[in-house]
């Protein structure tokens, strides 16, 4: 996305006329999760001046500074701490601050309830979508419900999940550790389930992306 990101972290770029992480943040909201907790490296300080503490969004923001980018898996082991003490043993959703998607984040609720009763059973869940032209062999399928690292139809991770905190356990805080291939011995165990979303979703990925998301919004 450079040169757009040398001065602006990617989640504040604007389509259709507030940043990315403003849209996910109010549909977060809107889906009844209201406890936020964001990671952030590359220009993060623009990010909590931007949202602050999540009041005006009717939300209450924790910040978890990262001195250099530790991915997603290790991201969320470091971000643990941050969970309100309530729910430091119950299962949480995870999105990308810089997608666009009109996904409804009320249907994770039911799955958070989910895996809270049938963990360890299971352990996590994910949403994926059609494959992009810049991802078109997928990453995984979903077959009666549980993701498969083979199969007939692969699909992409939407960058949208459901976590218990217990499968961290091994993760020290402050590891480097891309959420994939570390999930998939998971997966191969049963214990991820996912669902397919066929509606609105950009992983943006270069300013012409951009500029054609904002066009159409």
């Amino acid at each position: 996305m450079r040169p757009l990101t040398d001065r602006t972290p990617k989640p504040l770029l604007e389509v259709g006329g507030k940043p990315l992480i403003a849209w996910q943040v109010e549909r977060l909201v809107a889906g009844g999760f209201t406890e936020l907790v964001i990671n952030h490296a590359w220009l993060g300080e623009q990010l909590e001046h931007a949202l602050g503490d999540g009041s005006r969004f009717g939300a209450r923001i924790a910040w978890s500074r990262e001195a250099t980018a530790l991915e997603t898996a290790g991201g969320i082991a470091t971000a643990l701490p941050l969970l309100e003490a309530g729910a430091r043993d119950r299962p949480f959703a995870v999105v990308s601050a810089d997608i666009y998607t009109r996904f409804d984040y009320a249907r994770l609720v039911p799955v958070v309830e989910s895996i809270d009763a049938r963990f360890p059973l299971r352990a996590a869940h994910l949403v994926t979508t059609p494959n992009p032209d810049f991802h078109p062999r997928g990453d995984f399928a979903i077959e009666d419900g549980l993701v498969r690292r083979d199969g007939d139809a692969l699909v992409t991770y939407g960058n949208i999940g459901v976590f218990h905190p217990r499968l961290f356990d091994g993760v020290a805080p402050g590891t480097v550790l891309a959420l994939f291939p570390w999930l998939y011995s998971f997966a191969d165990e049963g214990r991820v389930t996912g669902e397919f979303f066929s509606g609105p979703w950009h992983n943006l990925g270069t300013p012409e992306q951009l500029a054609a998301l904002d066009r159409s919004l």
